[in-house]
């Protein structure tokens, strides 16, 4: 588990540390200098529970800090009939959050692998990129950190990663150019055969037309 780890040090070494961690009142009270800095009035009847709410919906957006990959990863299925072909679990949908700016980016996650002894659930891939997905990070960490963790506990003869996002920082603010694709990958073990990679984006593709 430590290149799960790894990529998010800090992070995780906050919510290991709960003593160290801002009371719910301290990071409402956050909210509510963040509102008026903005030029609004914290006390107004809108928004009076607005602290208490963004507190709240940031447990949720961001619960990845809270959740364990290897741990959703740990049930392997071995009797898999002698299947050693490629396993494509494409158009994993997820929202996450730009560490610069902390404005929403989303797409899609494309994972492929050839098993080594086992498969996961198809659902355990699309749980491990929520896991990642709700915390802060760019897309290429992203990338790293889901493509780390599956190789890490699966230990696949390959493994494949794409994810392709739409990310606001550049629609909402800066450039303001939305409708911008990013497209990140990781490629393990066999995957790192050319002929592979095109096969792997031959699939996605085609499922894509």
């Amino acid at each position: 588990m430590d290149a799960i780890v790894k990529n998010h040090p800090a992070a995780f070494k906050a919510v290991k540390d709960q003593d160290r961690r801002p009371s719910r009142e301290e990071a409402e009270e956050a909210v509510r200098t963040l509102i008026a800095f903005l030029g609004d009035d914290p006390a107004r009847e809108g928004l009076l529970d607005t602290p208490a709410r963004v507190v709240k919906s940031f447990g949720e957006i961001y619960g990845g800090y809270r959740q364990d990959a290897g741990a959703v990863l740990e049930r392997v299925f071995e009797e898999v009939g002698g299947y050693e072909d490629i396993v494509l679990v494409q158009d994993i949908p997820f929202f996450s959050h730009c560490e610069h700016h902390m404005v929403p980016f989303y797409g899609h996650v494309h994972c492929a692998y050839y098993p080594r002894g086992g498969v996961v659930g198809l659902s355990k891939i699309a749980r491990v990129v929520d896991v990642f997905a709700r915390r802060l990070q760019t897309q290429e960490n992203l990338t790293a950190s889901i493509a780390d963790a599956i190789d890490g506990v699966l230990k696949p003869r390959g493994l494949a990663i794409m994810i392709e996002a739409e990310h606001m920082c550049m629609a909402m603010r800066g450039v303001q150019k939305s409708g911008v694709s990013t497209t990140t990958t990781r490629f393990t073990g066999v995957f790192k055969d050319p002929a592979e990679q095109v096969r792997f984006m031959t699939l996605v593709r085609g499922r894509q037309r």
